[in-house]
């Protein structure tokens, strides 16, 4: 860092500058996909709590990780939204660093949590009569507690150690949140190594719970092409067909957005990834598990007429 750079204390981002006749626009999609994510994934949140038939370990999991959703769009979408409307766009570095904090946090532990609800489906397709024991209320919490430690411990040891790198110059992110590898960019000091650090990290530990979904459902997928009738294998498959298009989703943003090169990289590939996996993905995940769903279908349908059946009696 040369003696004549000050360091910053404030970021500016570029969120949608481009598109400055389209911002009101663009604000009001955006508004109206935050409530229909955070109503959706409470909704959800809502019926596992008040329907016994639900209390199962799938469900359980799909709490986690309504709740997860939650909090995850709500990381990123209020800020974007104010940003759209204002005309300075600027955040202090602590707040750039909460945000970066639990983003991470809570994208890592979803990689896990999707990995478990995928070792759930494994357990309850390939070891039916088992899946009880395997699958115990206390197997559920350690494996809901391992997802929530492995996000917390790793991403907040990366995002502390990205925080401690002097950031100068303008000050500009060329994003619409404190993502890693537009932050990393500011920063006046040579961070090749950061970047490889970032990128092995990224690899690591998004992979690995990538490579035991594909471990589980390449177990599912010869226990039901064993299955002797279609009907059979058509169940079997619909109960993980949800998860399945969720991880789908889920992992090719991911994939594409911290596995790709560095030259690959540009603010407008990243800022309309950075939207799909922030945005559309977590609004997509709470109509995935309802319209595909006949038991939360089902579910659904009991909690809403039970108001007017109190009434009339």
């Amino acid at each position: 860092m040369s003696g004549n750079q000050s360091l910053c204390t404030r970021f500016t981002f570029a969120a949608f500058s481009s598109l400055a006749e389209l911002q009101p626009v663009l604000f009001l999609v955006f508004l109206i996909l935050y409530l229909f994510t955070v109503g959706g994934n409470l909704i959800i949140i809502c019926l596992v709590g008040l329907t016994p038939s639900l209390h199962t370990p799938m469900y359980f999991f799909l709490v986690n990780l309504s709740f997860l959703e939650v909090c995850y769009i709500t990381s990123v979408v209020p800020l974007m939204l104010v940003h759209l409307l204002a005309e300075t766009k600027t955040i202090s570095v602590g707040g750039c660093a909460a945000q970066m904090y639990v983003f991470t946090i809570l994208g890592l532990t979803e990689c896990c949590l999707l990995a478990a609800m995928a070792y759930d489906r494994f357990v309850a397709i390939c070891y039916p009569l088992h899946y009880t024991l395997r699958m115990g209320p206390r197997v559920c919490l350690k494996l809901a507690a391992a997802s929530w430690t492995t996000g917390v411990v790793v991403e907040s040891a990366q995002t502390t150690w990205i925080f401690s790198l002097p950031f100068c110059g303008t000050g500009k992110i060329q994003h619409f949140f404190c993502d890693i590898m537009p932050v990393v960019k500011l920063a006046c000091v040579d961070t090749s190594h950061n970047e490889i650090v970032v990128f092995a990290v990224s690899v690591l530990f998004i992979m690995s719970p990538c490579f035991l979904i594909l471990c589980s459902y390449m177990r599912i997928l010869v226990t039901i092409f064993r299955i002797p009738s279609a009907a059979g294998r058509r169940k079997a498959f619909s109960t993980c067909s949800s998860h399945l298009l969720v991880v789908s989703l889920f992992y090719g943003t991911a994939l594409f957005t911290y596995l790709q090169p560095k030259v690959a990289h540009t603010p407008e590939t990243d800022k309309a990834t950075a939207l799909m996996y922030t945005v559309v993905t977590p609004a997509l995940n709470p109509v995935i598990y309802t319209l595909r769903n006949k038991e939360v279908k089902e579910a659904f349908q009991r909690v809403t007429q039970r108001k007017p059946l109190r009434q009339a009696a």
